[in-house]
């Protein structure tokens, strides 16, 4: 696994990889509507943000102005946005995973709804989203022995309101490759776990995980980005590493309850395996880094200046739970494709 020199180092050099983008802007409770971002061209990429109400909502202008030389269709990049029930994301057609996806994590959205059964991960399955063009889209047949998890991007733990929204997890437009035991299987699902704790102190969570491919120097002394790609033939990219981006919000004081004080923070994982003892601290690196590595803009300007950093607003620290290893034995393998 690399030091956290060398992920910083990684992180810092690496260009715009990713096409595609998303501006998350949040805004304080009592501005008014006029205050949220307004409406862009449309060629821009969509926005997220708070609206009058308190509530996330997103643009979804996403046509490209008319051109003569479009006259004949727009070769793009395009990306796929997908709005589901527990989060938006963005799909990449190139690399066959998500670019970016988002949500918005809550008490109450991670609660058990009153009077209706929750989401149950056992009557969900992986399957191939239809809404992807067949051309662009990831397959069950691309994971299957290739030697990597199906990586839900959005956990399934984050999607039990409903049995439909859990499902929404489960499609393969949500999955990247991850490296099994030691990563998706453990490390990585530490630090989904301490994002939904995260909301017994903050009013409201959102996070953003972003594949990223970061380049790495090679003994000639130079850079470079290399990358498995997983199927027959090849069609879906594997991650060289993963982020975890997060803004919080909660009351500046009981007196000014709509006044919100935000955080911020971001975390750079290698897709390797992680010793259970490595600090949740050794994967921070600045927001602007995972936004200049995957071509992304995630927060505004005024929202990086005027937040804290994430580790000074609570405990950045996983909680090493080896619930899996119960049920190893009766793991069953990446099913082949019927």
């Amino acid at each position: 696994m690399p030091s956290a020199v060398i992920v910083h180092a990684a992180v810092f050099t690496a260009g715009a990889l990713l096409g595609g983008g998303i501006a998350a802007a949040v805004s304080n409770k009592n501005k008014s509507a006029s205050a949220l971002p307004s409406a862009k061209p449309a060629s821009s990429p969509p926005v997220i943000g708070l609206d009058a109400s308190g509530k996330a909502s997103m643009s979804t202008q996403l046509t490209v102005p008319p051109h003569s030389v479009l006259k004949y269709g727009n070769p793009g990049p395009i990306a796929d946005t997908l709005i589901r029930k527990a989060y938006v994301a963005g799909y990449d057609r190139r690399l066959r995973h998500p670019a970016w996806t988002a949500e918005h994590l809550t008490r109450a959205s991670l609660s058990r709804p009153d009077g209706e059964p929750s989401g149950d991960r056992s009557n969900s399955k992986f399957v191939e989203d239809g809404d992807i063009p067949s051309t662009f889209r990831a397959r069950l047949q691309d994971y299957f022995r290739s030697g990597y998890d199906r990586g839900h991007m959005v956990p399934a733990a984050d999607a039990k309101m409903s049995q439909e929204a859990m499902d929404e997890t489960f499609l393969l437009s949500n999955m990247a490759p991850q490296v099994g035991d030691g990563f998706n299987r453990h490390y990585w699902a530490y630090l989904e776990d301490w994002c939904r704790r995260l909301t017994g102190s903050f009013l409201d969570v959102y996070v953003f995980t972003v594949p990223l491919y970061l380049p790495k120097q090679d003994p000639d002394g130079k850079w470079r980005v290399t990358h498995e790609v997983i199927g027959s033939p090849p069609n879906v990219s594997v991650p060289t590493h993963f982020a975890k981006v997060v803004l919080t919000t909660k009351p500046s004081s009981p007196s000014s309850p709509d006044i919100l004080e935000l955080s911020t923070g971001a975390f750079v994982l290698p897709n390797a395996v992680i010793r259970d003892d490595t600090p949740l601290e050794s994967f921070v690196v600045p927001v602007e880094a995972v936004e200049r590595a995957a071509g992304l803009s995630l927060f505004s300007d005024e929202v990086k200046a005027g937040s804290k950093h994430i580790c000074r607003a609570t405990k950045c620290e996983v909680i090493v739970r080896r619930f899996d290893d119960a049920q190893k034995k009766g793991r069953k393998a990446i099913a082949a494709p019927k």
